[in-house]
């Protein structure tokens, strides 16, 4: 039934019943971390926000290293499932959860014991670093519960309980504004209170997505199954297209805190804090867009049905123009008012971040193509051109455009090295999806011969 559906449904359907859910969802994990900002700025202050967002990428890494299993292993399972090999669906899923366990064991460890060495490897100076590593040791003690979240709300979807995941992303954000208003804002708990927020929130989801898993009944469950080494390579290929955004993301995230520390003290990272927040609403709502329509595109590029992955992917690329252009006018014509929101009373931080949001908007104008592909990509089972696009857009541009451009341009310099990443991973883009369409071509031609 569901193929029939993704072959024959009217594409401007399938879109809606796909991408609305993933787009909400996305965007839900992205308020996460705005309230984290309203919260900290409008209360701790503006070195309180800038301290949270040094100590970002290391939940990055979390979440990065957690998605590259969740995804890995849902596609593998499934493809067992598929092939009626159920007990190496079962023993996939066993695995997969031994390894995020012990890897959450080991973040937490690292967390409690070295969380200022981690500070000042992700840039603190004396007057973050206190706060930095406070919010890495919290963050670190939740570590468990949120990478088991990410595993368990995956495979959720396989024994077709997709509404879980979705129901604990609305969870958690209720929650974490609950939190950060009863810790941060009435019993002023300060880094503590805001850090456990974030921590308990994403354990909630956790409660949500974990009662199937426990059910004997269901085919994928903690009770079956055993641990099998040989899955882990196939895993984590599944998923590394997938996990090298996160991580990419978190290797970003540090380049630029250290770039603006340099360029402007903790002053500069708080302008691009409260900037930042507001950009990576943009692309949630972009990876969105490219999760929902994903199944459509693997199904009917599986059934070579050509006209319809062009016409989603279409779509796709409209939509997300559509996205980027709100984010462009939001952060080149109210990028002050939008700073406003976090922070109150430093007109340094106002004009490094008004003006900074002018020439970081022009990224928007371009991100959602690249994002689009890089989805599409992973949908057709093109893992390497998809991590091609993903580190591009997300490290080694952004490592080319600020080891050059600050040196020319000072500060702007670091907000310009955003649009030229994106720009330079454009003609990469192009380069891959035409040597996709020529190889379509080639193998529609052996076909009919």
């Amino acid at each position: 039934m569901k193929n029939n559906i993704m072959l024959n449904e009217k594409i401007s359907k399938l879109f809606f019943k796909f991408c609305i859910p993933a787009i909400i969802s996305m965007i839900i994990a992205g308020m996460q971390t705005i309230i984290d900002g309203i919260f900290v700025g409008k209360i701790l202050g503006s070195n309180a926000m800038a301290s949270v967002n040094i100590s970002i990428p290391f939940m990055q890494l979390i979440i990065g290293l957690s998605m590259v299993i969740s995804v890995g292993a849902q596609s593998y399972i499934g493809l067992n499932l598929g092939d009626k090999k159920i007990e190496k669906a079962q023993n996939a899923f066993k695995t997969s959860t031994i390894v995020i366990f012990i890897l959450g064991i080991l973040i937490t460890l690292i967390g409690i014991l070295f969380n200022k060495e981690v500070a000042l490897i992700l840039g603190a100076n004396d007057v973050l670093l206190k706060n930095s590593a406070l919010y890495i040791k919290v963050l670190s003690i939740f570590t468990v519960p949120m990478s088991l979240m990410f595993l368990f709300g995956f495979s959720d979807r396989i024994i077709e309980r997709p509404d879980l995941y979705f129901k604990g992303m609305v969870l958690s954000l209720f929650m974490n504004i609950t939190l950060n208003y009863i810790l941060v804002a009435k019993l002023s708990l300060g880094m503590i209170g805001t850090a456990t927020a974030t921590g308990l929130s994403y354990s909630s989801a956790f409660i949500i997505v974990v009662w199937p898993i426990l059910d004997k009944k269901n085919t994928i469950n903690l009770l079956e199954g055993k641990f099998d080494k040989s899955c882990i390579c196939p895993i984590l290929y599944n998923g590394s297209s997938e996990g090298i955004n996160s991580v990419a993301t978190a290797i970003g995230a540090y380049l630029f805190n250290r770039a603006f520390m340099n360029e402007a003290g903790e002053a500069g990272v708080a302008a691009f804090t409260s900037i930042n927040y507001i950009a990576q609403f943009g692309i949630s709502a972009m990876l969105g867009v490219s999760d929902g329509i994903s199944p459509i595109i693997s199904d009917n590029y599986g059934s070579q049905n050509n006209s319809r992955v062009y016409s989603i992917l279409k779509l796709g690329y409209i939509v997300t123009l559509i996205i980027g252009i709100i984010i462009f006018i939001a952060l080149f014509f109210f990028g002050e008012e939008i700073v406003m929101l976090f922070i109150q009373g430093n007109n340094n931080i106002l004009n490094l971040a008004s003006i900074g949001a002018k020439v970081y908007a022009f990224a928007f104008i371009m991100n959602g193509f690249n994002i689009v592909n890089s989805g599409y990509f992973t949908s057709i089972g093109n893992a390497m051109a998809s991590v091609v696009v993903a580190a591009s857009r997300g490290l080694v541009f952004i490592f080319i455009g600020m080891s050059i451009l600050p040196k020319i341009f000072g500060i702007n310099g670091v907000w310009m090295s955003v649009a030229f990443a994106e720009l330079s991973t454009l003609f990469i883009v192009y380069y891959l999806i035409k040597k996709e369409q020529k190889q379509a071509c080639l193998n529609i031609e052996k076909i009919k011969v």
